[in-house]
C-alpha cells in the first residue's frame, strides 16, 4: 500500500470517502484497510454474514474502476466467490479486497448485498 491518500466510490450511492492509509485501519470486520473496512467505518452498509473471514459470499462487491489496485484474489476468496450471484470478471470480496493506493477505486455494492435494515447504534 502506497502512503498517498485515495477515494473509494461507492455506487449506487455514489458517496466517496477519501481514504488516508495513515487512518487504516478502521477496526471493523475483514482485512485491514479491506474495502468492507472502509465502507463499515463510514457507515456504508454492506452484508458481511461471517464477520469478514472468508466463510460467505455476503459481502461481494464489483470493482467498477482502479482493479488494477487490488490484487490477486486468493484461493479462499475465489471459492467464496464461486457462491455469490451475479458475479462479473472484477466481482471480489470486499472483505478481502485491499486496494494498494496507486489509483482511485469505483466499487458497487449490488442491490441485493446492500443491508436495507438500520440498525441502531448503541
Amino acid at each position: 500500500m502506497t502512503n498517498a491518500k485515495y477515494s473509494i466510490t461507492f455506487l449506487p450511492e455514489n458517496r466517496t470517502i477519501e481514504v488516508d492509509p495513515a487512518d487504516l485501519p478502521f477496526q471493523r470486520d475483514g482485512k485491514p484497510g479491506s474495502i468492507l473496512d472502509v465502507a463499515l467505518g463510514n457507515d456504508i452498509d454492506v452484508d458481511h454474514a461471517c464477520g469478514g473471514v472468508v466463510a460467505c459470499s455476503t459481502c461481494h462487491v464489483i470493482v467498477r474502476a482502479g482493479f488494477e489496485s487490488c490484487g490477486e484474489a486468493t484461493e479462499d476468496e475465489e471459492d467464496q466467490l464461486d457462491n455469490a450471484p451475479g458475479l462479473e470478471p472484477t466481482s471480489r470480496l470486499g472483505c478481502q479486497c485491499v486496494p494498494d493506493g496507486s489509483v482511485d477505486v469505483v466499487v458497487e455494492v449490488p442491490d441485493w448485498n446492500r443491508n436495507m435494515v438500520s440498525e441502531e447504534h448503541h
